[in-house]
């Protein structure tokens, strides 16, 4: 095996000493211009490189954002990876992801070897059925800030950001009654996460808001398998009065309840339409799509995430009352009819 090479190497071959040769390796002013040039000459030809382990270890960092998502197959976490990537990169730190896969142990699982890992701070959208968050309390006894996005607990001293849905939901029940539709069906999601509530209130006000009556039968839920969003649009299509819309909990919820509709024979955007969340771009090249769907901004929410949780590794009190506990972004609806 090929030694490595070491900075006791480059001394021994100057007859300086290793704390010299170490300074003039990153360039300190005590250092001479010629001995610079000298111990980074040797240091070239033997191939030298700095160990980073020993220099993270001074540094008291190891440059390395953890990041836990629910399921990278979905576009829009995909998405918001960009936008992660983009600031650690922009401040010399690597990223490590991990998949929940929407489940809770396992989510746990990876937060503890994020932990012994060493990461530096932590980006989560904690998964569907997530409801104790002890897991990420515990890490603040090691110094690793956590920073929420998109799905965020109800936990105390969370620091997080999302996107707001009540508005937009309630203008998406406005679009649907000045199309003339007073039945509006309603597929929302699990409730562990903390948007599945909101977009529940903004529906409920909408309806209140176009002097609709809330009819329990139109209210569903899935759990955003497939199977279960088809039983979720099966029982509002085994309605004697079948909705003339549905709003559905996301995009991907939304295409396998076009597609449960279609083989039911209804014709999409004319016998009954759809609104959904995320606006991802997968649904602009469907000749179908949902009619509406509100852009909730993965790509900003997870730089900024990214950005407060820098903020908080690179303070030296650790103190972070000064900083914005919940950053809230608003939803915004984005049309896709010809």
């Amino acid at each position: 095996m090929k030694k490595v090479p070491t900075i006791k190497e480059i001394a021994k071959r100057l007859n300086v000493s290793v704390s010299t040769v170490s300074r003039a390796l990153h360039d300190h002013p005590s250092i001479g211009l010629r001995t610079r040039m000298q111990v980074q000459q040797v240091a070239k030809e033997i191939n030298y490189e700095p160990n980073q382990a020993a220099i993270f270890f001074k540094q008291g960092k190891t440059f390395t954002l953890g990041v836990i998502l629910p399921n990278l197959q979905e576009q829009y976490f995909s998405i918001a990876i960009n936008g992660i990537e983009k600031m650690a990169i922009e401040s010399n730190y690597n990223v490590l992801i991990s998949q929940s896969h929407d489940d809770s142990k396992r989510e746990k699982q990876i937060v503890e070897t994020m932990r012994r890992n060493r990461v530096d701070g932590i980006i989560v959208s904690v998964s569907k059925n997530s409801g104790d968050y002890k897991h990420f309390q515990e890490l603040e006894e090691f110094n690793i800030p956590v920073v929420f996005f998109d799905r965020a607990p109800e936990m105390p001293g969370a620091i997080s950001v999302t996107c707001s849905l009540k508005k937009s939901t309630v203008a998406m029940v406005d679009l649907f009654v000045k199309k003339g539709i007073k039945r509006i069906g309603f597929i929302n999601g699990p409730g562990a996460i903390s948007l599945t509530q909101e977009r529940a209130d903004g529906y409920r006000e909408g309806l209140v808001k176009n002097k609709l009556k809330e009819e329990r039968e139109l209210i569903v839920q899935t759990d955003l398998t497939t199977i279960g969003t088809e039983k979720a649009i099966g029982k509002l299509l085994a309605l004697k009065k079948i909705p003339g819309a549905v709003i559905a909990f996301n995009d991907y919820v939304a295409l396998d309840a076009i597609r449960y509709a279609r083989k039911e024979g209804l014709k999409i955007n004319k016998d009954i339409f759809f609104g959904s969340y995320a606006n991802l771009p997968i649904i602009h090249y469907l000749d179908d799509p949902p009619i509406v769907s509100v852009e909730q901004f993965p790509f900003e929410q997870a730089e900024k995430a990214t950005d407060i949780l820098l903020q908080l590794i690179n303070r030296k009190d650790n103190n972070s009352t000064s900083l914005p506990q919940k950053i809230v972004l608003e939803g915004e609806l984005v049309l896709h009819e010809d």
